[in-house]
């Protein structure tokens, strides 16, 4: 029997869901599997009263969970919204399995994406022989997400054109969805929402028009305060991923978490950690989810390539990788970067020459 690659977060945390809902008496707005103080409570974590150990989904400001989940329980439609890496579609994920039990009604922004992806589609030999039918309709994640009372997620709302995006105007303000050539309208159920993801520092970004960002609360994700936060985010998504991919590897040492989250936070805030001197910042994020991916790279590495045991050479490629997208510019920084700031400090002399070995 084949394992799949990567659960949904209401099959992944199923045993989390349960123990919050046995536990759960407060209002339950329609359709909500949880009520919005133990939809909160499975993203923050903590303890249940029987004890029970619920793991945090979000680690940074209860209270913009809080507002997050609030917004669901009003006629306004969610806007998360941050730069790449912010975790902006893992918390619309949790948010719905929580609120719905079911994550999977998805719609993928692109620059391809089409007013049918949004609205409904056809099934066009049916069309073809049959006419337009009930039976010949395709319905979207939207559609179903109304029709059952669910929330829809729309990820990259900014990557779909701008004519493309105005057709949730109808279904954000009316809440429902005409279908002319059956001359009839699909109605929402109660508990029907749409959660979307955006982000400013894409190319091609198309910015929303002001009738229909009226129509959503925006919350924004900001980057990590600190970087014991930002420690504590790469550890917690590391560790599940160890045991997601089954690799064989050893969970990485503090040391090694503590100097990739360095590298990136001064990098992305242009100035080392003492304040004491400017750093040129690269083109690329260098968010939280590039450092994720980094260590996880590396534990791969270290597991497949290595003694099981992360080190300075299973983390250069990775740093490389995710801080030089530009050939030119960005090798100038991260080169820059490696003399003036890696170099003079002793306890990083492994990861300095493990990079120069790589560096353009």
């Amino acid at each position: 029997m084949s394992t799949v690659l990567r659960q949904h977060a209401e099959q992944q945390f199923a045993e989390e869901l349960e123990a919050l809902k046995s536990q759960d008496k407060a209002h339950r707005p329609t359709n909500w599997e949880l009520s919005p103080q133990a939809v909160v409570k499975y993203l923050m974590g903590g303890k249940l009263d029987n004890g029970f150990e619920i793991t945090p989904k979000y680690i940074g400001n209860q209270r913009l969970m809080e507002i997050a989940v609030a917004t669901l329980t009003t006629d306004r439609a969610l806007l998360l919204y941050g730069i790449p890496g912010t975790a902006k579609s893992w918390v619309s994920e949790h948010i719905t399995a929580a609120v719905t039990g079911d994550s999977t009604m998805l719609i993928q922004g692109t620059a391809g994406t089409s007013e049918e992806a949004i609205r409904y589609g056809w099934n066009y030999a049916k069309l073809l022989a049959e006419g337009p039918t009930e039976g010949a309709l395709v319905e979207t994640p939207m559609m179903r997400a109304m029709k059952n009372g669910k929330i829809a997620r729309i990820e990259e709302l900014t990557r779909i054109p701008s004519d493309v995006q105005d057709t949730l105007l109808t279904v954000l303000s009316e809440k429902a969805m005409p279908i002319p050539e059956l001359n009839t309208e699909i109605q929402a159920v109660g508990g029907f929402n749409i959660i979307a993801t955006a982000n400013n520092r894409d190319k091609g970004v198309n910015e929303l028009s002001s009738a229909l960002k009226r129509r959503f609360n925006t919350v924004i994700l900001p980057v990590p305060a600190t970087a014991k936060e930002e420690i504590n985010i790469v550890q917690s998504r590391v560790s599940s991923s160890i045991k997601a991919l089954g690799l064989p590897a050893a969970e990485p040492t503090l040391k090694e978490i503590q100097r990739v989250v360095s590298i990136f936070r001064e990098l992305r805030n242009g100035v080392t950690e003492d304040g004491r001197t400017k750093i040129k910042t690269p083109t690329s994020t260098v968010s939280t989810a590039e450092a994720i991916s980094v260590v996880n790279n590396g534990l791969s590495l270290a597991a497949h390539f290595g003694d099981g045991t992360l080190n300075a050479h299973d983390i250069a490629s990775g740093l490389i990788g995710a801080i030089v997208k530009d050939p030119v510019q960005d090798a100038t920084v991260w080169n820059e970067y490696l003399e003036v700031i890696v170099k003079p400090r002793k306890e990083w002399s492994d990861i300095y020459r493990a990079c120069k070995e790589l560096s353009f």
